[in-house]
């Protein structure tokens, strides 16, 4: 008698399918992107298997069917795997591609719900994505978030980019909202957006948002509070003058009971301290007839920001030494025979080296008409820029009855919560490459990626909350 075994993965497949189903995936899908009746699959089904290709094996969207066929995805699933090929993925993202926001909102909303999270507190940040391929403009869906050129977080300023914006909770940090976003838009104008979707979502419920630098701008200030949603971002640098801060009094600040984590296993000495101070902050608008926002500012003090400051100074004007040392030495030489390229040349190292306001130099010419050259750096200058080293600002709605400025602080550090997210997002989960041309199907497979990635931190939440504080777990 002989017997037929055949061997599947199974990993992680039910407990993906498990929390597929409480958050209704498929049945969310289905009800925005009704198929047709004589389908073999529906939109939902293929949508909850690619998200669960993206949680066990994730990698370019390419031969998804030979993975459902090592991995127990007809068992778990009920999918006939030969079902799941490139055509069949490509529809279901076309389906999906008009009902991004509806679904996703929807999806975030059962899982606040179903799962008890906290909404009290939102993180929200962007980043980019960049791809490889021309995608030509006139080829790309203009009713679609574009790939074009932008500023990319990796700096390939080569490649064209798509954006993706998401807000995670303060509990736990779970990835409630996202949004597929066009690769040049800036990140200031969807602070507004973002806001109204969250609210949303939150209901009746008040919550916090906390962002980078990009939410201050007066439009969106302005809708924050007319919205009644408070806020903490940083100041933008143009937004503070240098003598502000030059002339504040360290001694005055109150020193702020936090220890970032990378600080914790080295002597309490040695450790980054934080002191904070507190002012107002007027916002103007771009019309002269705007009347002047006014919110708390939080003034903070960092000594790990002051000494990568002062190093990053003293590296660069170590540099610019070298260099017009060098430059004076040649001066007069058969490169540098002329006053002309001398001032040439030490434009060129004054901005390379970032020295132009502290940097004075004198050219001179003897009888033979040869130059030389004289330089020196502006002591005062360089005192009033270590005046203002470390220091920088927190703009916030919060009142003092509801944080101090400590509380404001400690609040706005949590903001590495979404960032950590993104690194789940561009690593374990594989957001690239990706293997499809049209920006339509690419904005659909990105957001399948988000919800992966909101089931993968829900998971990460019942595991850290089942082991309890005590007790870990490798990789968690």
């Amino acid at each position: 008698m002989v017997t037929s075994v055949v061997e599947k993965r199974l990993g992680a497949l039910p407990v993906a399918a498990e929390f597929l189903r409480r958050l209704d995936v498929a049945g969310t899908v289905d009800r925005l992107c009704p198929g047709r009746d004589i389908a073999h699959l529906t939109h939902g089904q293929v949508i909850e298997a690619l998200v669960a290709n993206r949680l066990t094996a994730p990698a370019p969207l390419w031969r998804v069917d030979r993975w459902a066929g090592e991995w127990a995805v007809e068992e778990v699933f009920g999918i006939e795997t030969e079902l799941l090929n490139d055509d069949r993925l490509g529809r279901a993202l076309d389906a999906i591609a008009p009902h991004l926001t509806e679904i996703t909102d929807s999806i975030g909303a059962r899982a606040i719900g179903d799962f008890g999270i906290d909404v009290s507190t939102f993180h929200w940040d962007m980043t980019s994505m960049s791809l490889y391929g021309a995608y030509p403009a006139d080829d790309q869906d203009a009713e679609y978030p574009r790939i074009k050129h932008g500023h990319p977080k990796d700096r390939r300023y080569d490649l064209k980019q798509i954006q993706t914006g998401l807000a995670v909770t303060g509990d736990d940090g779970i990835p409630l909202l996202s949004r597929v976003i066009d690769g040049g838009a800036a990140e200031i104008s969807q602070i507004t957006g973002t806001m109204g979707s969250l609210r949303a979502m939150a209901g009746p419920k008040e919550f916090l948002l906390i962002a980078d630098s990009k939410l201050i701008s007066y439009g969106n200030v302005a809708a924050l509070i007319k919205a009644q949603t408070d806020f903490i971002a940083p100041a933008p640098a143009a937004e503070v003058e240098d003598t502000v801060y030059a002339a504040l009094d360290l001694d005055a600040a109150t020193v702020v009971d936090y220890t970032p984590a990378r600080d914790e296993g080295i002597p309490a000495g040695a450790r980054e301290t934080y002191r904070v101070l507190e002012d107002t902050h007027l916002l103007a608008g771009p019309r002269k007839n705007d009347p002047p926002l006014e919110v708390r500012r939080i003034l903070v003090h960092s000594t790990g920001n002051a000494e990568g400051q002062q190093r990053a100074r003293e590296k660069r004007l170590a540099k610019a030494r070298e260099d017009l040392d060098r430059l004076q030495h040649s001066a007069g030489g058969r490169y540098y025979n002329t006053a002309e390229k001398i001032a040439a040349r030490i434009g060129v190292i004054t901005k390379t080296r970032r020295v132009a306001g502290c940097l004075h130099t004198e050219t001179t010419t003897d009888d033979a008409g040869r130059p030389a050259l004289a330089w020196h750096f502006d002591e005062d200058v360089l005192q009033a820029e270590a005046a203002v080293d470390g220091w920088y600002a927190l703009l916030t709605t919060l009142t003092p009855e509801q944080a101090g400025p400590s509380e404001v602080l400690r609040r706005h550090k949590d903001q590495g919560t979404v960032e950590r997210r993104y690194g789940d997002f561009k690593g374990p989960l594989a957001v690239t490459p990706v293997f499809v041309q049209d920006n339509k199907r690419v904005a659909a497979l990105i957001t399948v990626i988000c919800l992966a990635l909101l089931l993968f931190c829900l998971i990460e939440r019942q595991v850290r909350r089942a082991l309890g504080g005590d007790q870990k777990m490798r990789g968690i």
